[in-house]
């Protein structure tokens, strides 16, 4: 009799009740859903209509860090005084975390008076600010400044050097390794300070990138510096120094340089060794796109800049940043994710962060695909913005070599309460009846 009541107590409620989820009894695996479509891929001109005459070479976006254009470029080469770049981000760190200031005054000890190459010719007992050795490092590639710099911070350079293969390790870069602070070879350092282990300074142009990146995207400040044109060190000094990167934009009103000046270029630095060959990482902003350009290996102080133009030219005629998702949005087809016990069955999901590609000019990145996993086994309660899942997009442009990747969390945009136990067993009741009618329908 009491079956009776329950069963007869249970049919007002199917009419009533809210929207039925039919659950298997078993455990839930985490489910992947597709959705796919075979559009037409976008196009741009392939990087080898460039004919560059290097032995590597990228071109990177930093905000997106996608890589449009890519020569040899994880090979480990030597880079000169591009090296010089990982010095300048630790001393800009040291100066953020408050361990320095620009006006620290430093005492040049006997490594930095004895190193040879680009210097300013500082004496051991020389004394000049972090902000002076910073831009004789960073405008005319001194070496003495920069080993000054490096003994100041690590006590040595060679305490120093752990500081740098520590950071290069941090940031991802797989082929750098260095053994000074400047680039030097071994064999031009001065023989009392060259490090016990062999080897040289190696970094490849995908490495040196990633350095630029985080450079431009954690010390903004960095132009303030590199688009110096000239310094005078000393008031002594019978010549200033001159910044070697000849394709500043300001340098279009300088005759000499005026043919290698490029519109937004604000860094970052040159290099030279017998065996590296001549070397340049640019930096340059348009229309609020920076792209960062390296190129290894070419065969005179000209080309490197010729060649680092057209790389340029390449990425700020073809390219714009565009958004493909937002934050908190909805993703078509991963809208929801079921819950066990929660007061509703299911709850929204939306994007857990904006995600960009770098897409060609006109176009509106409709060809990305996307791939999803949501875990649907989920049970209340469930706090607000939990990951329970995630989307990738990917996209694919035809002329490039690999497709751009990007992956979003899913999270949950509201609180999911545990439900009564009323409901619960309500619910259950009304699940029962429905797996019942389904087994009946599927009689006939």
């Amino acid at each position: 009799m009491l079956m009776n009541i329950l069963c007869l107590s249970a049919i007002p409620a199917l009419a009533f009740a809210e929207p039925v989820i039919v659950a298997s009894a078993e455990k839930k695996e985490t489910t992947t859903t597709t959705a796919k479509v075979e559009p037409k891929k976008d196009k741009v001109p392939s990087p080898d209509t460039l004919g560059l005459e290097v032995k590597s070479a990228v071109l990177m976006e930093p905000t997106t860090g996608q890589v449009l254009l890519s020569l040899n470029a994880d090979e480990a080469l030597p880079p000169a005084s591009m090296t010089k770049m990982m010095t300048e981000y630790i001393v800009l760190s040291e100066i953020k975390e408050g361990n320095l200031t620009w006006d620290t005054l430093v005492t040049t000890r006997e490594n930095a008076s004895l190193v040879g190459g680009s210097r300013i010719f500082l004496a051991e007992g020389d004394q000049h600010t972090v902000e002076e050795l910073y831009i004789a490092m960073a405008v005319g590639s001194a070496n003495d400044a920069t080993i000054a710099l490096a003994e100041y911070i690590a006590g040595s350079e060679q305490e120093f050097v752990k500081i740098m293969n520590e950071n290069a390790q941090r940031m991802g870069m797989k082929t750098a390794h260095f053994i000074n602070s400047t680039g030097l070879s071994r064999a031009d350092m001065p023989e009392k300070y060259r490090p016990e282990e062999e080897g040289e300074t190696v970094m490849s142009a995908m490495d040196t990138a990633i350095l630029v990146r985080n450079i431009v995207e954690e010390h903004p400040e960095f132009s303030k510096y590199t688009t110096i044109q000239s310094y005078k060190f000393r008031e002594r000094d019978k010549d200033p120094i001159i910044n070697l990167n000849w394709m500043l934009e300001a340098n279009k009103d300088v005759p000499n340089f005026r043919s290698f000046a490029y519109e937004g270029l604000d860094g970052m630095k040159t290099g030279f060794t017998e065996e590296a060959k001549n070397t340049f990482a640019g930096t340059a902003v348009r229309d609020d796109m920076r792209l960062i350009s390296v190129v290894m290996g070419a065969e005179t102080k000209a080309s490197r800049f010729t060649e680092t133009r057209k790389i340029l030219d390449y990425g700020f005629n073809n390219f714009e940043i565009k958004q493909i998702v937002d934050e908190n949005t909805i993703v078509e087809g991963f809208e929801t994710a079921h819950v066990d016990k929660g007061k509703e069955t299911e709850v929204k999901l939306v994007t857990s962060k904006p995600l960009s590609f770098m897409v060609p000019k006109g176009s509106d990145g409709s060809s990305v695909t996307i791939e999803g996993k949501i875990d649907d086994n989920l049970t209340a309660p469930i706090k607000k913005g939990t990951k329970v899942g995630t989307v990738t997009y990917t996209y694919e442009i035809e002329g490039m070599k690999n497709p751009q990747t990007g992956t979003v969390d899913l999270i949950t945009y509201d609180e999911t309460e545990k439900a009564g136990w009323f409901k619960l067993f309500m619910r259950a009741i009304q699940e029962f009846f429905v797996d019942l009618f389904e087994s009946i329908k599927n009689l006939f």
